[in-house]
């Protein structure tokens, strides 16, 4: 997938991040006083988020043990599913001969209970699967309320352990709410009779004396009964039982035990979408210091998919609600400025620093963190890499090889791109002539960061901010992260296509992004994106041939491409394709076009695509996708010339290049190259870089502004000349510093 492009009205929606598994490990301080709360004057707001284009997430992007509350995935609404301890690990399908379904399905009241009893804990979690007739049939309220009423009775002489068959009676009921929280339409509601049963049967297991042994086997049916608490919604009842687990829990809970523990997690996180369990917290503060105690306590055994980080991320909760509001300040104040913001910590306390920005807004004075995206730059990105005077790299983590290879292929790709849209120098009022690449580790870390740092919304797989290229001091910056589905392959995820934005923005669209967008524009944008990514590459875009094959749109119908309009096939397979015809097929035509995007001309743009050339090439385009289905797409721009291999890097060779060419305001950078006899024609060209270079070319001496035999002084660094029967011999050329330039590429070719 590709980015799409979205209007600075959508570019700031910051993802909740509040139900995260995360790393934590640090020292601790004495915890804030409750009675704390925050000062006035509210903070002065943060600055609007720059025009912004964000990047699909790669469908290859691993899903991490550590959800973000961004994802939609980080709270589930239905119960449960399947048994977590024991012998069952996870609902199974029903194996022929192995658990009769009819012995479920077929009984009621004792015989029910007798059997359920008398089953296997695999069979027993097997009925998750269950839908239709047998669905009703196992899981009809009388029939839940007989077991719930069963293990009432069976818990007034709980052993400690499954000898009684509570496991499988606990099991069967968390079974039958997860079946009707699906199938309610089949299985029946559930009413006062079986909350009345399902009551009796938690008061009376959790008051069981042996309910509290810390052993593996009280822990097996402990930990279904904590699950079942939520699973029947009664969270807010039980908030004493959540309390008694977290007090006492320490790193001697192994196994089960612990497990018991971590699945207080759900009946914390989903009991806040409860109106009685936030009543029955407010009523309580004890469960607030308990669930901060917890955290603090046991710091030692945070790892990153822990229970002690993801109970306390549920801490940011209490912000959430007004009820609560004032005992989770002091907690969440305290937590987030106890433990540093990177490392094993720092996904405990960025995920409660979003609970406080975006649950108690304007209140980043109390907590500490208005400074906070600018102290959390230098700690996160510790890598720190000038390509060259138009390119910085600030990294979480590449070696010297990785950074001296992404130098080198945005930099190559440069001139790659000037080579494709023959521009000749940065469109007029545009000062995005610098552009910082920043680049996370892997998705999990720019989703945990980068909200926070820039602002920007991170349910994506990075974003690219153009900014206001008019304004003075503006920072053109590509916001991205790994790809690390591909390690050991080092690949950044969507770099060349993004970086080619920023070069089309520059070179081809006056103005900023909004003003691009007031016509429809998005087939070149993201078609040429899409054309220099896969064709500076030289990767074959597969998912665009085959596309080609299906002859989906016409080209005058790809000239209305908006994001609101088309979807991702559209947009960039088909935008590629069209591109790619234009190019090939009517250069004279994206001539023209670029000629009036240039120079913010949108309604002449659009009168050429739409009138002049209208549905003209329509035949011939749809002929062209026949021909490109059968992977004869046409010729690619030529591939570039290899670098001189001289130690002189003043000197040139026929048909080579040196990038990166240099000088400041008002000097020179001289070359030379030596024909031989019978050369007929030779052609230096420069492309690509920043500032304005001019080209100057003496056949005899050097050359300079004073003395040359040809030049070619337009805006930018788009220049060329061609001398035809040059003489033999050392011939001598040079670049003028008319505004300081870096980043050049300089080819010579002669036949």
């Amino acid at each position: 997938m590709r980015p799409f492009r979205i209007a600075k009205a959508n570019a700031r929606r910051v993802p909740a991040l509040g139900a995260a598994f995360f790393l934590a490990l640090g020292l601790f301080s004495p915890q804030a006083h409750a009675a704390d709360q925050p000062s006035a004057p509210a903070p002065t707001p943060k600055a609007a988020a720059p025009r912004a284009i964000p990047v699909p997430k790669s469908p290859d992007t691993p899903e991490d043990a550590r959800p973000l509350a961004s994802d939609p995935r980080a709270k589930a609404t239905a119960p449960t599913a399947g048994s977590t301890v024991g012998a069952a690990k996870a609902p199974r399908q029903l194996a022929a001969g192995a658990c009769d379904v009819s012995a479920f399905t077929g009984n009621s009241g004792a015989a029910l209970v007798q059997q359920v009893k008398s089953a296997g804990l695999d069979c027993v979690n097997s009925l998750f699967t269950l839908t239709g007739n047998d669905a009703r049939g196992a899981f009809a309220e009388a029939q839940m309320t007989s077991v719930a009423d069963a293990l009432r009775d069976v818990s007034a002489a709980y052993p400690g352990d499954d000898s009684t068959a509570a496991g499988q009676l606990v099991v069967y009921l968390r079974a039958g709410y997860y079946v009707q929280w699906y199938h309610p339409d089949v299985v029946g509601t559930y009413g006062a009779t079986l909350q009345t049963a399902i009551r009796g049967a938690l008061d009376g297991f959790f008051a069981a004396p042996h309910s509290k042994d810390v052993t593996e086997a009280n822990g097996a049916t402990l930990a279904e009964a904590v699950t079942l608490i939520d699973s029947a919604q009664e969270n807010a009842r039980y908030t004493g039982v959540v309390k008694r687990l977290l007090d006492g829990y320490s790193g001697a809970w192994t196994g089960s035990m612990a497990t018991a523990v971590a699945n207080t997690e759900t009946v914390i996180s989903r009991g806040f979408d409860l109106p009685a369990f936030v009543a029955a917290l407010q009523a309580d503060p004890g469960f607030a210091t308990s669930l901060a105690s917890f955290v603090t306590r046991n710091s030692s055994q945070l790892t990153g998919s822990d229970p002690v980080t993801g109970i306390g991320i549920q801490i940011g909760n209490l912000l959430a609600n007004d009820a609560t509001k004032a005992q989770g300040r002091p907690i969440v104040k305290d937590l987030v400025n106890r433990y540093p913001l990177v490392g094993n910590t720092g996904p405990l306390t960025m995920n409660l620093v979003w609970f406080a920005e975006n649950k108690d807004a304007g209140n980043c004075a109390y907590y500490g963190t208005c400074d906070l995206p600018t102290r959390l730059v230098p700690l996160v990105l510790t890598v720190d890499h000038t390509c060259n005077a138009g390119l910085r790299i600030r990294a979480q983590d590449m070696t010297a090889q990785q950074l001296a290879d992404t130098c080198n292929s945005l930099i190559n790709e440069d001139a790659f791109f000037h080579g494709v849209v023959k521009d000749s120098g940065p469109v007029a009022n545009d000062g995005n002539s610098s552009l910082e690449v920043v680049v996370f580790d892997d998705y999990y870390n720019y989703s945990l960061y980068a909200w926070e740092m820039y602002h920007i919304a991170v349910d994506n797989g990075g974003m690219y901010e153009e900014g206001d290229p008019s304004k003075v001091g503006n920072q053109a910056r590509f916001i991205a992260h790994e790809a690390s589905w591909l390690r050991p392959q080092f690949q950044i995820w969507n770099l060349n296509h993004e970086y080619t934005h920023y070069l089309d923005g520059r070179y081809d669209f006056y103005g900023d992004f909004d003003a691009g967008m007031t016509t429809p524009t998005v087939w070149w944008v993201e078609g040429l994106a899409e054309y220099i990514s896969y064709s500076y590459r030289g990767v074959h875009y597969d998912d665009a041939v085959t596309q080609a094959g299906k002859g989906t749109y016409a080209l005058s119908a790809l000239f209305d491409n908006t994001y609101d309009n088309s979807d991702s096939t559209r947009i960039y397979n088909w935008g590629y394709l069209a591109v790619r015809y234009m190019l090939q097929s009517h250069p004279q035509d994206v001539t023209a076009l670029l000629g009036k995007y240039r120079v913010g001309d949108w309604n002449g743009a659009r009168a050429l695509l739409k009138t002049t050339i209208g549905t003209a090439y329509d035949a011939d385009f749809a002929g062209w996708l026949k021909a490109c289905a059968a992977d004869d797409c046409g010729s690619l721009p030529a591939d570039r010339a290899p670098l001189c291999t001289a130690a002189d890097t003043r000197q040139f060779d026929k048909d080579c290049r040196r990038d990166g060419v240099a000088a400041t305001t008002g000097n020179y950078s001289y070359s030379f190259l030596n024909l031989p006899a019978g050369v007929k024609q030779l052609t230096i060209t420069t492309s690509g870089g920043t500032g304005n270079a001019d080209l100057y070319y003496n056949g005899s001496t050097w050359a300079t502004t004073g003395s040359y035999q040809a030049a070619s002084t337009g805006s930018g660094n788009g220049e060329s000349v061609t001398i035809t029967n040059p003489p033999s011999g050392w011939v001598y050329f040079s670049l003028f510093g008319r505004q300081g330039f870096d980043g050049v590429t300089v080819t010579t070719t002669y036949n």
